[in-house]
């Protein structure tokens, strides 16, 4: 049995994580997921694919009364993502399915959802030098269970029309990126790259994009999270 720990979800004011105590935790990635994903009035449905134990979809409940879909493949995962919902009482707005993502057919049909978010593993399963013995951080770093064309594959299924999909990723793989979401109609429309250190190159990107839009992106400024002492408001329009 694992052993479970409660967690402040980092200075966001009344949201608690629950993580492996010695093990599976969320990442940065996700904070800066959610802060991007800038969400509209009309938004009514939202997925988060790879959700692992809800960082983004509870980030996500602070800016929008939308209602919140994660997908978790592992089991003990998706229950500190259960127990994560239940200890902040948003089991009204976010349900977390306990499945394989490439399996969301069985749950909703095409065209369904208004926005969707994406924290996927970032590691090819050829990159053998960087696995980690730890089953949990496997699945979540390598691209074992779903791999990126897949990922754009179900976004451009299951978004609406002019819905949009919030990517995070490492800066390396941009040109994957851009060449998927052309090929699966969901072109590029931002870009942040992300620094964790001041002087060096940006490690981490995130890349808003929409279904069926025309062409035409833009770069936002760099952002150094170095030392940084909060992640709310860290970009436009992240406010509810």
């Amino acid at each position: 049995m694992i052993s479970k720990v409660k967690n402040d979800l980092f200075d966001y004011p009344n949201r608690y994580i629950m993580q492996i105590k010695d093990g599976f935790k969320f990442s940065l990635d996700s904070l800066l997921l959610a802060e991007f994903t800038n969400l509209r009035q009309s938004d009514k449905l939202i997925l988060d694919m790879c959700t692992g134990n809800a960082p983004v979809p509870l980030v996500l409940s602070l800016k929008t009364d939308a209602k919140i879909i994660g997908f978790e493949l592992q089991r003990d995962i998706a229950e500190l993502a259960w127990e994560s919902i239940s200890i902040n009482g948003l089991d009204k707005q976010i349900t977390v399915i306990n499945d394989d993502v490439k399996n969301i057919g069985e749950f909703f049909k095409p065209n369904t959802f208004d926005v969707i978010t994406c924290n996927p593993p970032y590691f090819k399963i050829n990159d053998d030098g960087c696995k980690n013995k730890n089953d949990y951080l496997t699945l979540a770093r390598h691209e074992i269970a779903i791999d990126l064309e897949t990922i754009f594959k179900l976004v451009n299924r299951f978004l609406k029309d002019n819905g949009v999909f919030y990517i995070v990723h490492r800066a390396e793989r941009l040109d994957e990126i851009i060449i998927l979401g052309n090929k699966y109609k969901l072109n590029a429309k931002e870009i942040q790259f992300i620094s964790t250190k001041r002087n060096n190159n940006p490690s981490t990107i995130l890349v808003k994009c929409v279904k069926n839009s025309k062409f035409g992106v833009k770069i936002k400024k760099e952002i150094c999270v170095d030392n940084i002492s909060t992640y709310q408001h860290l970009f436009e329009g992240s406010s509810k």
